[in-house]
């Protein structure tokens, strides 16, 4: 007697889990990764306090904490809700940035931040995730024919360089620069033709004498100081000029930990935040320097493997563009505080001190993780349910 074949799954309810199977399915070895990395940042701002967890090692602490409940929130959220609010928060990422332009609050002499009390929001750090989001949102289901128009480009384009201006304005180069370098990987992940970044770039190259007037003094003194810092070692050249000291000093193993001269007498300056790698070089030495870059490209090589397994379109571009993001930071911030590009205030990520990077950093790496779960999750054009 012949038994009944049992009844298929649909495709649809296959790909449906359940918050156990999420939590089963989340990558634990990336979170280790994630964990080794802030480890190094607190015992480092233990150290730029002499000895002490205030007045940033404790708050670095309890950030991380509350960074990793975000993260792990956010990956066990179905991937098509965030399809579907990707312009929604991108939208409230520009208001804030508006917000900061009416009532931002000014510190270093720039008015970068937003004091809702128990922390100091940045909005240029939130919108650099948002605006990946909004973006791997566009492209989603665009055919090659689509991306292939010029016209089909010119919202994103705008939603790229709307929040770039708005971010320069503050000024903060760094971040607009950034802002603009992740969503052109995005671009380029999402199909646009070579020829087109050529004539972007072309178009860069040749509006820099135009752009030169509109920087602020101290940004053009740190271009010059860049190309020659011996210019002015006392003054504009005085931050670059210490941190080659400082990472020189520390030799191939490093002075020790908390041996640091130049940080411990205060020659270096921002320790805790844009030069706490001149700060860990010089105390464990270009090997240590070397072991820290190790577990940032351990963590490039999680995101971009997540990006290459997700079998919808959205996933793979926010993976590659929040991948490519934590990449652009060490990469500026190390290649800075090395004399190699101009000084731009672009933290060391998970290290360098500060709440909104560090949380939005993580809900980044949140998003990927939630890609990574839903990787073979079919997802509409609009998000709704399967291609």
């Amino acid at each position: 007697m012949l038994r009944p074949m049992p009844r298929m799954p649909s495709r649809l309810n296959r790909t449906e889990m359940s918050v156990r199977d999420k939590v089963w399915q989340i990558n634990w070895s990336l979170i280790a990764v994630l964990s080794a990395i802030a480890g190094i940042g607190f015992a480092t701002l233990y150290s730029a306090a002499q000895g002490s967890l205030d007045p940033w090692a404790m708050k670095q602490i309890i950030r991380f904490g509350i960074g990793i409940a975000i993260m792990i929130a956010v990956a066990l959220v179905d991937l098509r809700f965030w399809v579907r609010n990707a312009y929604i928060l991108y939208a409230v990422a520009f208001v804030l940035l508006v917000a900061v332009e009416i009532k931002g609050t000014v510190g270093m002499g720039a008015q970068r931040w937003i004091d809702i009390g128990f922390i100091q929001l940045q909005p240029s750090e939130i919108m650099k995730i948002a605006l990946i989001l909004s973006l791997a949102r566009y492209f989603h289901g665009a055919g090659y024919q689509e991306i292939g128009r010029p016209l089909f480009l010119i919202p994103p384009l705008i939603m790229v360089f709307a929040p770039a201006a708005l971010v320069l304005k503050q000024p903060d180069l760094g971040t607009a620069m950034m802002l603009v370098l992740s969503s052109g990987a995005l671009f380029f992940m999402a199909g646009v033709r070579i020829w087109k970044f050529v004539v972007v770039i072309a178009g860069g190259l040749a509006a820099i004498p135009v752009a030169w007037q509109f920087l602020r003094e101290y940004q053009k003194k740190r271009v010059l100081i860049f190309m020659n810092p011996e210019d002015d070692p006392l003054g504009a050249g005085y931050h670059i000029t210490q941190s080659k000291i400082a990472l020189g000093s520390g030799g191939m193993f490093g002075k020790g930990y908390m041996m640091g001269t130049q940080s411990r007498l205060n020659f270096l300056p921002e320790k805790q935040t844009d030069f706490i790698f001149t700060m860990f070089a010089e105390e464990w030495g270009m090997m240590g320097g070397l072991v820290l870059l190790g577990l940032y490209g351990l963590l490039l090589a999680f995101g971009y493997a997540i990006a290459i397994r997700c079998r919808s379109q959205f996933g793979r571009l926010v993976a590659h563009g929040i991948t490519t993001t934590f990449f652009l930071y060490f990469f500026i911030n190390t290649a800075m505080v090395m004399g190699l590009v101009p000084v731009v205030g672009v933290p060391l990520p998970l290290i360098s001190y500060g709440g909104t990077a560090m949380l939005s950093l993580l809900a980044g790496w949140g998003l990927v993780m939630s890609a990574y779960i839903h990787r073979d999750m079919p997802i509409s054009r609009r998000g709704l349910g399967e291609e």
